[in-house]
């Protein structure tokens, strides 16, 4: 049939003197909320027994490896990312056996595990903290954090304009409202540490040492680009700043001073066999500055933020791909692609909702797979779930939703918890109900009543990651965008393989490229031409 894999532009990972068969070049890892997966006690909290209980669905699902949300103690300020304990299980997900035994069964089944680790700030019920408030100003145990005495005459003002990242100000003054201030750029249940003190850095290292003792794969880090704050903690000079991660480097966050934390978490992480990894969720105003932290001796991968920001337009889409191989790929890390994660509204709903948010989300999940390194699924995505975008003020525990000038706190909609089988509430996530309420209409969208049904996105997701493990052009490697296909299609060819996204509302005619091995939707052939419905995607095996 005829072909054009003339190549516009091409990127490939230059060659490595080791590790370019690395298992985490190429994984697709699925992410696990852990209060939302499965419950296995029915108190409508999903836990790590449930989660290890389901993690035969996800070795069939074909994914690699799982990402856990944070298990720890923890007074859940903040769903768990306010850590009192780092070493502990929180009772609401088990106990430290739990966790052990998750790991044994996710690697009896062939799957690696990553867990969160939250530097950047604690708990304040954390001992450290504790212990900071019991102490006087300049004291050792202050020193772990970033005390400071305010501005003004009597000191009632903080100490600088930062923001919370929830909205109002960055710091909340101790003492009953007469002493120092200290920095939190989250809820002010969540101190900031200070990475300057050496302290901080050797426990964490003795932290990191901990889980990787007992089997995880690695550490998906929080906050990535925190930690360090620029030297005399300047104002920034205007409000909603918020609005200003990831678009510029601020003097909270993407400080150069990160770098140094990264490189010293990489040496410990390769001190390990079995090709332990860290994951930055680091929020950069470039890809270029994204690619900082997966230098060879930094992290192994980066969130790329930017491919899941991007609108559903085939020049912007090609223009974040485009940017993010390139980037990557010159300090010879691979890509990674992610649509939706516990942090933002879901991508069908972002997509447009409907039936057009679901067809989109289809298709951009096509791509998303097809494209050179590793993907990240997060739960639910696989069932084609959309955000719940009405949830009732009552129920509602994403702290951004309380404070004002902040995130726009509507993270609860996609931290409802999955269905899996039954026609009502809570579809088999545990014997009791959810702690957050699921629709009344997903129960036609839970995994069992998609099983088996080849029109399903469930079905279209363990089919494409088949595929991705039997094609050998798929995973980490170089690609070559098309030229033979009109505006507004994209068409990259791979070794062996061709994929084609139709962005359009309306149906294109296109040369057949290949053998269809898989679409989202049905196709029609006349001779040597292709009819690509609107919004499809389609995958193409070359012989």
């Amino acid at each position: 049939m005829p072909q054009n894999t003339t190549p516009v532009t091409t990127q490939a990972a230059p060659s490595t003197p080791s590790g370019q068969d690395s298992w985490w070049r190429h994984a697709v890892i699925y992410q696990i909320y852990v209060r939302s997966f499965a419950d296995s006690d029915g108190d409508g909290i999903g836990d790590l027994r449930g989660a290890r209980e389901r993690l035969p669905y996800l070795a069939e699902l074909g994914v690699d490896a799982v990402w856990l949300t944070p298990f720890y103690a923890s007074p859940q300020a903040d769903g768990g990312y306010d850590v009192a304990d780092y070493r502990a299980v929180d009772p609401l997900f088990g106990d430290l056996q739990d966790a052990d035994d998750l790991v044994r069964e996710a690697h009896r089944l062939g799957l690696r595990v990553i867990v969160d680790i939250v530097p950047n700030h604690t708990s304040d019920r954390h001992a450290w903290f504790r212990e900071a408030l019991g102490d006087r100003p300049g004291g050792a145990a202050r020193a772990r954090y970033h005390f400071r005495p305010g501005r003004g005459a009597h000191g009632e003002l903080p100490p600088n304009d930062w923001e919370s990242v929830f909205g109002g100000p960055a710091w909340t003054r101790t003492d009953g409202g007469d002493g120092e201030w200290y920095l939190h750029l989250f809820a002010p249940e969540q101190p900031d540490l200070n990475w300057e003190n050496p302290e901080v850095a050797a426990e964490f290292a003795s932290i990191l040492r901990f889980w990787l003792d007992l089997g995880v794969d690695g550490f998906r880090v929080d906050v990535a680009h925190g930690m360090v704050k620029a030297p005399g903690l300047p104002d920034i000079g205007r409000k909603e700043q918020a609005k200003l991660i990831g678009a510029q480097v601020l003097p909270f966050f993407d400080q150069d001073g990160v770098h140094a934390i990264h490189r010293s978490w990489r040496r410990l992480l390769d001190s390990y066999d079995g090709e332990r990894i860290g994951v930055a969720e680091a929020w950069a105003p470039t890809a270029e500055r994204l690619a900082l932290y997966v230098r060879p001796d930094e992290l192994h991968q980066a969130f790329n933020f930017h491919f899941l920001t991007c609108p559903w337009d085939a020049a912007e889409m090609r223009e974040v791909i485009d940017a993010s191989l390139e980037s990557t790929g010159s300090v010879g890390a691979p890509a990674t692609w992610v649509l939706s994660n516990h942090d933002v509204v879901r991508h069908t709903t972002r997509y447009g909702g409907g039936e057009r948010g679901g067809r989109r989300a289809r298709a951009a999940a096509l791509l998303m797979l097809a494209l050179p390194g590793s993907a990240y699924v997060y739960q639910g995505e696989e069932l084609g779930l959309p955000e719940v975008v009405d949830l009732p003020d009552a129920v509602r525990q994403d702290p951004a939703f309380f404070r004002g000038d902040g995130q726009d706190g509507t993270r609860d909609g996609c931290r409802v918890p999955i269905p899996w089988e039954g026609a009502e509430a809570p579809y088999g996530f545990g014997p009791a109900g959810s702690w957050l309420p699921q629709p009344a209409e997903w129960g036609a969208l839970s995994v069992a009543a998609q099983s088996g049904d080849p029109r399903s996105t469930l079905e279209l997701y363990r089919s494409a990651l088949a595929l991705r493990r039997r094609l050998p052009g798929l995973g980490d490697g170089p690609m070559s965008w098309r030229t033979d296909v009109p505006e507004d299609v994209l068409a990259f060819s791979r070794p062996g393989f061709v994929c084609t996204l139709n962005t359009l509302g309306e149906e294109v005619e296109l040369t057949v490229p290949g053998r269809p091995v898989l679409a989202t939707a049905p196709l029609e052939f006349t001779g040597g031409t292709v009819r690509l419905p609107a919004e499809t995607c389609v995958w193409w095996e070359l012989r």
